[in-house]
Protein backbone atom coordinates (compact mmCIF):
# COMPACT_ATOMS: atom_id res chain seq x y z
CA UNK A 1 0.00 0.00 0.00
CA UNK A 2 0.82 3.63 -0.91
CA UNK A 3 2.57 6.41 2.01
CA UNK A 4 -0.43 8.78 0.91
CA UNK A 5 -2.84 5.61 1.02
CA UNK A 6 -1.61 4.52 4.23
CA UNK A 7 -1.94 8.21 5.33
CA UNK A 8 -5.76 8.01 4.06
CA UNK A 9 -6.61 5.01 6.21
CA UNK A 10 -4.53 5.02 9.17
CA UNK A 11 -3.12 9.03 9.94
CA UNK A 12 0.11 7.70 11.16
CA UNK A 13 -0.84 4.33 11.81
CA UNK A 14 1.89 2.35 13.65
CA UNK A 15 -0.15 -0.63 14.16
CA UNK A 16 -4.16 -1.27 13.23
CA UNK A 17 -4.63 1.12 16.12
CA UNK A 18 -6.14 4.02 14.07
CA UNK A 19 -5.33 6.41 16.94
CA UNK A 20 -2.06 4.61 18.24
CA UNK A 21 -0.27 7.65 17.38
CA UNK A 22 -2.68 10.19 18.01
CA UNK A 23 -1.85 10.95 21.30
CA UNK A 24 2.10 11.66 20.38
CA UNK A 25 0.81 13.92 17.57
CA UNK A 26 -1.82 16.22 19.91
CA UNK A 27 1.20 16.55 22.82
CA UNK A 28 3.26 17.98 20.36
CA UNK A 29 1.29 20.38 18.88
CA UNK A 30 0.00 21.50 22.34
CA UNK A 31 3.50 21.89 24.04
CA UNK A 32 4.71 24.06 21.32
CA UNK A 33 0.82 25.97 21.43
CA UNK A 34 1.27 26.24 25.57
CA UNK A 35 5.19 27.12 25.22
CA UNK A 36 4.43 30.11 22.40
CA UNK A 37 1.34 31.18 24.22
CA UNK A 38 3.22 31.18 27.76
CA UNK A 39 6.13 33.74 25.70
CA UNK A 40 3.41 35.84 24.26
CA UNK A 41 2.10 36.27 27.89
CA UNK A 42 5.23 36.73 29.51
CA UNK A 43 6.24 39.58 26.40
CA UNK A 44 2.80 41.05 26.33
CA UNK A 45 3.06 42.24 30.36
CA UNK A 46 6.29 44.06 29.22
CA UNK A 47 4.38 45.46 26.28
CA UNK A 48 3.58 48.97 27.64
CA UNK A 49 4.67 51.87 25.58
CA UNK A 50 3.93 51.98 21.03
CA UNK A 51 7.39 51.41 20.59
CA UNK A 52 7.22 48.23 22.58
CA UNK A 53 4.03 46.98 20.19
CA UNK A 54 5.87 48.21 17.64
CA UNK A 55 9.31 47.47 17.25
CA UNK A 56 9.41 45.70 20.29
CA UNK A 57 11.47 48.59 22.53
CA UNK A 58 13.63 48.58 20.12
CA UNK A 59 15.93 46.20 22.59
CA UNK A 60 16.96 43.07 19.99
CA UNK A 61 20.41 42.48 19.55
CA UNK A 62 21.80 41.95 15.98
CA UNK A 63 21.87 37.73 16.37
CA UNK A 64 18.12 37.96 18.07
CA UNK A 65 16.85 40.13 15.39
CA UNK A 66 18.63 37.92 12.53
CA UNK A 67 17.06 34.74 13.97
CA UNK A 68 13.71 36.42 13.93
CA UNK A 69 14.23 37.70 10.61
CA UNK A 70 15.21 34.29 9.79
CA UNK A 71 11.54 33.07 11.43
CA UNK A 72 9.53 35.71 9.65
CA UNK A 73 11.41 34.87 5.81
CA UNK A 74 11.07 31.15 6.30
CA UNK A 75 7.38 30.33 5.60
CA UNK A 76 4.77 27.70 5.09
CA UNK A 77 6.34 28.54 1.84
CA UNK A 78 9.50 27.73 1.93
CA UNK A 79 9.05 23.95 4.17
CA UNK A 80 6.18 23.15 2.22
CA UNK A 81 5.65 24.75 -0.98
CA UNK A 82 9.22 24.51 -2.22
CA UNK A 83 9.88 21.08 -1.23
CA UNK A 84 6.57 20.32 -3.46
CA UNK A 85 7.10 22.31 -6.28
CA UNK A 86 10.70 20.13 -6.75
CA UNK A 87 9.11 16.98 -5.89
CA UNK A 88 6.61 17.26 -8.91
CA UNK A 89 8.34 19.22 -11.07
CA UNK A 90 11.55 18.62 -10.91
CA UNK A 91 14.45 21.81 -11.29
CA UNK A 92 11.24 24.24 -12.14
CA UNK A 93 10.33 23.99 -8.59
CA UNK A 94 13.65 24.61 -7.77
CA UNK A 95 13.41 28.10 -9.05
CA UNK A 96 11.63 29.14 -5.85
CA UNK A 97 14.48 28.14 -3.60
CA UNK A 98 17.12 30.40 -5.85
CA UNK A 99 14.20 33.19 -6.47
CA UNK A 100 13.67 33.76 -2.76
CA UNK A 101 17.87 33.38 -1.58
CA UNK A 102 18.29 36.19 -4.49
CA UNK A 103 14.95 38.26 -3.22
CA UNK A 104 16.68 38.22 0.04
CA UNK A 105 20.06 40.03 -0.52
CA UNK A 106 18.22 42.46 -3.39
CA UNK A 107 15.99 43.74 -0.38
CA UNK A 108 19.18 44.09 1.88
CA UNK A 109 21.35 46.22 -0.63
CA UNK A 110 18.21 48.55 -1.80
CA UNK A 111 15.95 49.04 1.24
CA UNK A 112 16.65 47.30 4.90
CA UNK A 113 19.49 49.82 6.04
CA UNK A 114 17.82 52.94 4.54
CA UNK A 115 14.55 52.26 6.06
CA UNK A 116 15.37 51.47 8.88
CA UNK A 117 17.42 54.66 9.66
CA UNK A 118 14.29 56.95 8.29
CA UNK A 119 11.42 55.17 9.29
CA UNK A 120 9.97 54.73 13.20
CA UNK A 121 7.36 52.06 12.75
CA UNK A 122 5.79 51.07 9.09
CA UNK A 123 6.83 51.79 6.04
CA UNK A 124 4.75 54.67 5.63
CA UNK A 125 6.73 56.20 8.11
CA UNK A 126 9.69 56.68 5.23
CA UNK A 127 6.92 57.99 1.93
CA UNK A 128 4.86 60.51 4.33
CA UNK A 129 8.89 62.01 5.82
CA UNK A 130 8.70 64.66 2.70
CA UNK A 131 5.52 64.29 1.23
CA UNK A 132 1.43 64.78 2.23
CA UNK A 133 1.20 62.87 5.25
CA UNK A 134 -2.35 61.80 4.55
CA UNK A 135 -2.89 60.57 1.49
CA UNK A 136 0.94 58.79 1.59
CA UNK A 137 -0.17 57.12 5.23
CA UNK A 138 -3.48 56.05 3.68
CA UNK A 139 -2.19 54.51 0.44
CA UNK A 140 0.78 53.14 2.57
CA UNK A 141 -1.80 51.40 5.08
CA UNK A 142 -4.24 50.20 1.97
CA UNK A 143 -1.47 48.12 0.24
CA UNK A 144 0.42 46.59 3.58
CA UNK A 145 -2.82 45.15 4.75
CA UNK A 146 -3.26 43.89 0.92
CA UNK A 147 -0.20 42.08 0.33
CA UNK A 148 0.17 41.09 4.22
CA UNK A 149 -3.39 39.00 3.49
CA UNK A 150 -2.20 37.68 0.02
CA UNK A 151 0.76 36.10 2.17
CA UNK A 152 -1.42 35.42 5.04
CA UNK A 153 -3.23 33.23 2.21
CA UNK A 154 -0.32 30.87 1.50
CA UNK A 155 0.30 30.45 5.55
CA UNK A 156 -3.45 29.23 5.98
CA UNK A 157 -3.64 26.98 3.30
CA UNK A 158 -0.22 25.43 4.49
CA UNK A 159 -2.04 24.97 8.07
CA UNK A 160 -5.01 23.38 6.63
CA UNK A 161 -2.84 21.08 4.72
CA UNK A 162 -0.50 20.39 7.11
CA UNK A 163 -3.27 19.20 10.38
CA UNK A 164 -5.88 17.46 8.07
CA UNK A 165 -2.75 15.12 7.20
CA UNK A 166 -2.00 14.68 10.80
CA UNK A 167 -5.40 13.89 12.33
CA UNK A 168 -6.59 12.34 9.40
CA UNK A 169 -9.91 14.99 8.56
CA UNK A 170 -10.75 14.85 4.99
CA UNK A 171 -13.98 16.85 4.93
CA UNK A 172 -13.83 20.85 3.69
CA UNK A 173 -15.51 21.69 7.08
CA UNK A 174 -12.89 19.89 9.48
CA UNK A 175 -9.94 21.72 7.17
CA UNK A 176 -11.97 24.86 7.43
CA UNK A 177 -12.28 24.62 11.11
CA UNK A 178 -8.70 24.09 11.59
CA UNK A 179 -7.92 27.54 8.95
CA UNK A 180 -10.24 29.18 11.86
CA UNK A 181 -8.02 27.81 14.75
CA UNK A 182 -4.90 28.97 13.18
CA UNK A 183 -6.51 32.70 12.99
CA UNK A 184 -7.86 32.93 16.25
CA UNK A 185 -4.36 31.36 17.44
CA UNK A 186 -2.40 34.62 15.39
CA UNK A 187 -4.99 36.96 16.43
CA UNK A 188 -3.95 36.10 20.16
CA UNK A 189 -0.08 36.02 19.87
CA UNK A 190 -0.81 39.54 18.25
CA UNK A 191 -3.12 41.45 20.20
CA UNK A 192 -1.17 39.77 23.88
CA UNK A 193 2.15 40.12 22.57
CA UNK A 194 2.68 42.74 20.57
CA UNK A 195 6.34 43.07 18.65
CA UNK A 196 7.84 41.34 21.90
CA UNK A 197 6.07 38.66 22.09
CA UNK A 198 5.56 37.63 18.09
CA UNK A 199 9.71 38.04 17.88
CA UNK A 200 10.10 35.47 21.01
CA UNK A 201 8.38 32.70 18.99
CA UNK A 202 9.95 33.66 15.32
CA UNK A 203 13.00 33.17 17.30
CA UNK A 204 12.36 29.58 18.66
CA UNK A 205 10.48 29.03 15.20
CA UNK A 206 13.86 29.84 13.03
CA UNK A 207 16.10 27.35 15.51
CA UNK A 208 13.38 24.49 15.95
CA UNK A 209 12.95 24.95 11.47
CA UNK A 210 16.72 24.81 10.96
CA UNK A 211 17.03 21.97 13.49
CA UNK A 212 14.40 19.70 11.57
CA UNK A 213 15.00 20.53 8.00
CA UNK A 214 18.88 19.40 8.96
CA UNK A 215 17.67 16.30 10.52
CA UNK A 216 15.66 15.28 6.92
CA UNK A 217 18.53 16.47 5.36
CA UNK A 218 20.95 14.24 6.86
CA UNK A 219 18.69 11.23 7.03
CA UNK A 220 17.60 11.29 3.35
CA UNK A 221 21.43 12.19 2.31
CA UNK A 222 22.12 9.15 4.86
CA UNK A 223 20.05 6.77 3.05
CA UNK A 224 21.80 7.90 -0.44
CA UNK A 225 25.24 6.92 0.83
CA UNK A 226 25.61 10.79 0.84
CA UNK A 227 25.63 11.02 -3.00
CA UNK A 228 23.73 13.35 -4.69
CA UNK A 229 24.19 12.24 -7.74
CA UNK A 230 22.33 8.98 -6.60
CA UNK A 231 20.20 11.09 -5.39
CA UNK A 232 18.87 12.90 -8.43
CA UNK A 233 19.03 9.83 -10.42
CA UNK A 234 16.84 8.02 -8.16
CA UNK A 235 14.19 11.57 -8.16
CA UNK A 236 14.71 11.58 -12.16
CA UNK A 237 13.74 7.89 -12.42
CA UNK A 238 10.74 7.61 -9.90
CA UNK A 239 8.85 11.16 -11.08
CA UNK A 240 8.50 9.19 -14.44
CA UNK A 241 9.92 11.67 -16.02
CA UNK A 242 13.54 10.18 -16.93
CA UNK A 243 16.33 13.15 -17.36
CA UNK A 244 13.45 15.39 -18.61
CA UNK A 245 12.83 16.11 -14.49
CA UNK A 246 16.27 17.67 -13.80
CA UNK A 247 16.41 20.34 -16.96
CA UNK A 248 14.02 23.31 -17.47
CA UNK A 249 11.04 23.34 -19.35
CA UNK A 250 9.35 20.29 -17.23
CA UNK A 251 6.53 23.28 -15.83
CA UNK A 252 7.74 26.76 -17.27
CA UNK A 253 8.62 25.79 -21.32
CA UNK A 254 6.43 23.63 -22.90
CA UNK A 255 4.45 26.58 -24.54
CA UNK A 256 5.29 30.27 -24.79
CA UNK A 257 2.69 31.08 -22.28
CA UNK A 258 4.76 29.15 -19.59
CA UNK A 259 7.56 30.53 -20.51
CA UNK A 260 6.14 33.88 -20.25
CA UNK A 261 4.64 32.81 -17.09
CA UNK A 262 8.43 31.63 -15.53
CA UNK A 263 10.36 35.05 -16.50
CA UNK A 264 6.85 37.05 -14.49
CA UNK A 265 7.71 33.99 -11.51
CA UNK A 266 10.72 35.22 -11.50
CA UNK A 267 10.79 39.23 -11.92
CA UNK A 268 7.75 38.61 -8.71
CA UNK A 269 10.18 36.36 -6.56
CA UNK A 270 13.49 38.96 -6.49
CA UNK A 271 11.64 42.06 -6.50
CA UNK A 272 8.92 41.20 -3.76
CA UNK A 273 10.53 40.66 -1.08
CA UNK A 274 11.92 44.34 -0.19
CA UNK A 275 8.43 45.35 -0.49
CA UNK A 276 7.08 42.99 1.89
CA UNK A 277 5.56 44.89 4.89
CA UNK A 278 6.58 42.58 7.04
CA UNK A 279 9.88 41.78 6.50
CA UNK A 280 11.03 45.24 6.67
CA UNK A 281 9.27 46.51 9.55
CA UNK A 282 11.75 43.54 11.25
CA UNK A 283 14.35 45.96 10.87
CA UNK A 284 12.84 48.35 13.64
CA UNK A 285 13.26 46.04 16.26
CA UNK A 286 17.63 46.76 16.75
CA UNK A 287 18.66 49.73 18.48
CA UNK A 288 21.62 51.04 15.64
CA UNK A 289 22.01 50.82 12.58
CA UNK A 290 25.35 48.32 13.74
CA UNK A 291 22.92 45.90 14.91
CA UNK A 292 20.55 46.21 11.86
CA UNK A 293 24.32 45.39 9.80
CA UNK A 294 24.82 42.53 12.31
CA UNK A 295 21.17 40.96 12.27
CA UNK A 296 21.34 41.01 8.05
CA UNK A 297 24.78 38.99 8.31
CA UNK A 298 23.25 36.38 10.91
CA UNK A 299 19.95 36.42 8.35
CA UNK A 300 22.24 35.54 5.08
CA UNK A 301 23.71 32.81 6.53
CA UNK A 302 20.85 31.04 8.43
CA UNK A 303 18.24 31.63 5.15
CA UNK A 304 21.11 30.80 2.78
CA UNK A 305 21.73 27.51 4.68
CA UNK A 306 17.84 26.59 4.97
CA UNK A 307 17.60 27.25 1.11
CA UNK A 308 20.13 25.00 -0.01
CA UNK A 309 18.43 22.48 1.95
CA UNK A 310 15.08 22.70 0.51
CA UNK A 311 16.83 21.17 -2.65
CA UNK A 312 17.81 18.16 -0.84
CA UNK A 313 14.12 18.19 0.85
CA UNK A 314 12.58 18.70 -2.69
CA UNK A 315 14.57 15.91 -4.84
CA UNK A 316 14.32 13.49 -1.77
CA UNK A 317 10.56 13.38 -2.00
CA UNK A 318 10.96 12.45 -5.37
CA UNK A 319 13.20 10.08 -5.13
CA UNK A 320 11.21 8.61 -1.70
CA UNK A 321 7.54 9.07 -3.07
CA UNK A 322 5.95 8.16 -6.43
CA UNK A 323 4.26 11.89 -7.85
CA UNK A 324 0.69 10.12 -7.34
CA UNK A 325 0.87 9.12 -3.78
CA UNK A 326 2.21 13.14 -3.28
CA UNK A 327 -1.09 14.55 -5.38
CA UNK A 328 -3.01 11.87 -3.58
CA UNK A 329 -2.25 13.03 0.14
CA UNK A 330 -2.39 17.38 -1.69
CA UNK A 331 -2.86 17.89 -5.22
CA UNK A 332 -0.37 21.21 -4.75
CA UNK A 333 2.63 18.87 -3.57
CA UNK A 334 2.20 20.63 -0.22
CA UNK A 335 2.98 17.71 1.52
CA UNK A 336 5.95 16.43 0.02
CA UNK A 337 8.35 17.33 3.36
CA UNK A 338 6.01 15.79 5.72
CA UNK A 339 5.52 12.58 3.86
CA UNK A 340 9.32 12.18 2.65
CA UNK A 341 10.13 12.41 6.61
CA UNK A 342 7.42 9.53 7.01
CA UNK A 343 9.41 7.53 4.55
CA UNK A 344 12.41 7.87 5.88
CA UNK A 345 11.86 7.21 9.27
CA UNK A 346 10.53 3.92 7.93
CA UNK A 347 7.23 4.00 6.09
CA UNK A 348 3.34 4.36 7.34
CA UNK A 349 3.72 1.20 9.68
CA UNK A 350 6.75 2.30 11.64
CA UNK A 351 6.65 3.90 15.00
CA UNK A 352 10.06 5.87 13.73
CA UNK A 353 8.23 7.16 10.78
CA UNK A 354 5.39 8.32 12.61
CA UNK A 355 7.70 10.12 15.21
CA UNK A 356 9.48 11.96 12.50
CA UNK A 357 6.13 12.83 10.67
CA UNK A 358 4.87 14.17 13.98
CA UNK A 359 8.09 16.44 14.90
CA UNK A 360 8.46 18.01 11.44
CA UNK A 361 5.13 18.33 11.08
CA UNK A 362 4.84 20.14 14.75
CA UNK A 363 8.49 22.16 13.06
CA UNK A 364 5.89 23.28 10.02
CA UNK A 365 2.71 24.72 12.36
CA UNK A 366 5.32 26.52 14.58
CA UNK A 367 6.08 27.91 11.38
CA UNK A 368 3.44 28.58 10.23
CA UNK A 369 1.83 30.55 13.26
CA UNK A 370 5.05 32.88 13.59
CA UNK A 371 4.89 33.85 9.87
CA UNK A 372 0.77 34.90 10.59
CA UNK A 373 1.68 36.99 13.92
CA UNK A 374 4.82 38.84 12.14
CA UNK A 375 1.87 39.37 9.35
CA UNK A 376 -0.68 40.62 11.34
CA UNK A 377 1.49 42.42 13.08
CA UNK A 378 2.78 44.16 10.21
CA UNK A 379 -1.03 45.23 8.58
CA UNK A 380 -2.73 45.64 12.31
CA UNK A 381 0.47 48.30 12.57
CA UNK A 382 -0.08 49.94 9.34
CA UNK A 383 -3.65 50.36 9.85
CA UNK A 384 -3.84 51.60 13.47
CA UNK A 385 -0.24 54.26 13.06
CA UNK A 386 -0.41 55.21 9.44
CA UNK A 387 -4.37 55.17 8.85
CA UNK A 388 -6.01 55.72 12.37
CA UNK A 389 -3.53 57.78 14.27
CA UNK A 390 -2.23 60.07 11.62
CA UNK A 391 -5.23 60.05 8.93
CA UNK A 392 -8.32 59.46 11.05
CA UNK A 393 -7.23 61.20 14.18
CA UNK A 394 -4.57 63.35 12.47
CA UNK A 395 -1.82 63.05 14.70
CA UNK A 396 -4.40 63.22 18.01
CA UNK A 397 -4.02 59.71 19.03
CA UNK A 398 -2.86 58.99 22.34
CA UNK A 399 0.14 55.72 22.62
CA UNK A 400 -3.45 53.81 23.98
CA UNK A 401 -5.19 54.56 21.76
CA UNK A 402 -3.02 53.57 19.25
CA UNK A 403 -2.44 50.38 20.26
CA UNK A 404 -6.23 49.61 21.00
CA UNK A 405 -6.82 50.16 17.32
CA UNK A 406 -4.27 47.88 16.58
CA UNK A 407 -5.69 45.24 18.54
CA UNK A 408 -9.37 45.60 16.71
CA UNK A 409 -7.34 45.82 13.10
CA UNK A 410 -5.76 42.35 14.32
CA UNK A 411 -9.20 40.72 15.31
CA UNK A 412 -10.26 41.98 12.13
CA UNK A 413 -7.65 41.31 9.31
CA UNK A 414 -7.81 37.17 10.99
CA UNK A 415 -11.63 37.11 10.07
CA UNK A 416 -10.71 38.33 6.78
CA UNK A 417 -7.84 35.83 6.41
CA UNK A 418 -9.87 32.61 7.56
CA UNK A 419 -12.49 33.71 5.26
CA UNK A 420 -10.03 33.76 2.01
CA UNK A 421 -7.68 31.21 3.34
CA UNK A 422 -10.85 28.60 3.34
CA UNK A 423 -11.21 29.11 -0.34
CA UNK A 424 -7.50 28.51 -0.98
CA UNK A 425 -6.43 25.14 0.80
CA UNK A 426 -5.74 23.28 -2.35
CA UNK A 427 -3.36 26.12 -3.75
CA UNK A 428 0.49 25.71 -3.82
CA UNK A 429 2.13 27.47 -0.84
CA UNK A 430 4.72 28.74 -2.72
CA UNK A 431 2.98 29.66 -5.42
CA UNK A 432 0.39 32.08 -3.32
CA UNK A 433 3.32 33.76 -1.83
CA UNK A 434 4.80 34.21 -4.98
CA UNK A 435 1.36 36.23 -6.10
CA UNK A 436 2.37 37.82 -2.44
CA UNK A 437 5.88 39.05 -3.59
CA UNK A 438 4.07 40.04 -7.21
CA UNK A 439 1.66 42.68 -5.46
CA UNK A 440 4.41 43.85 -3.06
CA UNK A 441 6.84 44.45 -5.90
CA UNK A 442 4.43 46.23 -7.97
CA UNK A 443 2.75 48.39 -5.35
CA UNK A 444 5.39 49.09 -2.68
CA UNK A 445 8.96 48.57 -4.27
CA UNK A 446 8.49 51.32 -6.90
CA UNK A 447 7.17 54.26 -4.22
CA UNK A 448 9.86 52.57 -1.69
CA UNK A 449 13.08 53.23 -4.09
CA UNK A 450 11.81 56.42 -5.66
CA UNK A 451 11.17 57.85 -2.40
CA UNK A 452 14.11 56.99 -1.09
CA UNK A 453 16.34 57.60 -4.01
CA UNK A 454 14.91 60.13 -6.33
CA UNK A 455 14.60 63.29 -5.24
CA UNK A 456 11.70 65.12 -7.85
CA UNK A 457 8.83 62.24 -6.80
CA UNK A 458 5.86 63.75 -5.26
CA UNK A 459 3.03 62.87 -3.34
CA UNK A 460 0.99 62.11 -6.58
CA UNK A 461 4.02 59.48 -7.88
CA UNK A 462 3.56 58.22 -4.50
CA UNK A 463 -0.38 57.21 -5.21
CA UNK A 464 -0.35 57.05 -9.06
CA UNK A 465 2.92 54.40 -8.01
CA UNK A 466 1.02 52.42 -5.16
CA UNK A 467 -2.63 51.96 -6.28
CA UNK A 468 -2.38 51.62 -9.98
CA UNK A 469 0.68 48.92 -8.55
CA UNK A 470 -1.74 47.45 -6.39
CA UNK A 471 -5.05 47.61 -8.86
CA UNK A 472 -3.39 45.93 -11.86
CA UNK A 473 -1.90 43.02 -9.84
CA UNK A 474 -4.84 42.27 -7.72
CA UNK A 475 -6.92 42.43 -10.68
CA UNK A 476 -4.53 40.36 -12.89
CA UNK A 477 -4.62 37.57 -10.42
CA UNK A 478 -8.08 37.58 -10.04
CA UNK A 479 -8.64 36.78 -13.87
CA UNK A 480 -5.86 34.76 -13.93
CA UNK A 481 -5.67 30.51 -14.30
CA UNK A 482 -4.91 31.25 -9.83
CA UNK A 483 -8.42 31.87 -9.04
CA UNK A 484 -10.58 30.15 -12.33
CA UNK A 485 -10.01 27.81 -15.36
CA UNK A 486 -8.01 25.07 -14.28
CA UNK A 487 -8.68 22.22 -12.20
CA UNK A 488 -5.93 23.28 -9.74
CA UNK A 489 -7.75 26.63 -9.15
CA UNK A 490 -9.46 28.34 -6.39
CA UNK A 491 -13.05 28.26 -7.88
CA UNK A 492 -12.30 25.20 -10.46
CA UNK A 493 -15.96 24.90 -11.36
CA UNK A 494 -16.09 28.30 -12.89
CA UNK A 495 -13.93 29.99 -15.97
CA UNK A 496 -13.73 33.65 -15.87
CA UNK A 497 -10.02 34.20 -16.48
CA UNK A 498 -8.77 36.30 -19.17
CA UNK A 499 -5.21 36.77 -17.86
CA UNK A 500 -3.77 33.49 -19.06
CA UNK A 501 0.00 33.99 -17.07
CA UNK A 502 -0.23 32.50 -13.16
CA UNK A 503 1.49 35.86 -12.03
CA UNK A 504 1.00 39.21 -12.56
CA UNK A 505 4.81 40.52 -11.99
CA UNK A 506 5.76 41.13 -15.47
CA UNK A 507 3.22 43.40 -16.39
CA UNK A 508 2.19 45.06 -12.74
CA UNK A 509 5.71 45.55 -11.49
CA UNK A 510 6.83 47.62 -14.41
CA UNK A 511 3.76 49.50 -14.65
CA UNK A 512 4.29 50.38 -11.10
CA UNK A 513 7.49 51.85 -11.55
CA UNK A 514 6.07 53.46 -14.72
CA UNK A 515 3.05 54.91 -13.29
CA UNK A 516 5.14 56.44 -10.39
CA UNK A 517 7.77 58.44 -12.93
CA UNK A 518 4.32 59.44 -14.98
CA UNK A 519 2.58 60.97 -11.80
CA UNK A 520 5.40 62.94 -11.09
CA UNK A 521 6.20 63.95 -14.20
CA UNK A 522 2.27 65.46 -14.70
CA UNK A 523 2.20 66.78 -10.74
CA UNK A 524 2.09 70.64 -10.08
CA UNK A 525 3.43 70.22 -6.93
CA UNK A 526 6.96 71.31 -6.11
CA UNK A 527 8.83 68.46 -4.69
CA UNK A 528 10.21 69.55 -0.91
CA UNK A 529 14.14 69.13 -2.03
CA UNK A 530 15.26 70.12 1.32
CA UNK A 531 13.07 67.55 3.01
CA UNK A 532 14.61 64.80 0.43
CA UNK A 533 18.07 65.93 1.24
CA UNK A 534 17.11 65.22 5.37
CA UNK A 535 15.58 62.16 4.35
CA UNK A 536 18.97 61.25 2.13
CA UNK A 537 21.02 62.46 5.39
CA UNK A 538 19.00 60.00 7.90
CA UNK A 539 18.93 57.13 5.32
CA UNK A 540 22.68 56.64 4.83
CA UNK A 541 23.62 57.49 8.34
CA UNK A 542 21.25 56.80 10.81
CA UNK A 543 22.00 59.84 12.06
CA UNK A 544 18.32 61.38 14.32
CA UNK A 545 16.79 57.64 13.63
CA UNK A 546 14.64 56.68 16.11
Amino acid sequence: MSTAAQLGQLPLAASSDAGAHRPLIITLFAIFVLATLVITVWAGRQTRSAADFYAGGRQFSGFQNGLAVSGDYMSAASFLGIAGAIALFGYDGFLYSIGFLVAWLVALLLVAEPLRNSGRYTMGDVLAYRMRQRPVRTAAGVSTIVVSIFYLLAQMAGAGVLVSLLLGITSDGGKIAIVALVGILMIVYVTIGGMKGTTWVQMVKAVLLIAGTILITFLILWKFHFNVSDLLGSASENSGKGSAFLEPGLKYGATGTSKLDFLSLGIALVLGTAGLPHILIRFYTVPTAKAARKSVIWAIGIIGAFYLMTIVLGFGAAALLKPGEIIASNPAGNTAAPLAALEIGGGGDSTGGAILLSVISAVAFATILAVVAGLTLASSSSFAHDIYANVIRKGGATEKEEIRAARWATVAIGIVSIGLGAFARDLNVAGLVALAFAVAASANLPTLLYSLFWKRFTTQGALWSIYGGLASSVLLVLFSPVVSGKPTSMFPGVDFHFFPLENPGLISIPLGFLLGWLGTLFSKEEPDKGKYAELEVKSLTGTGAH
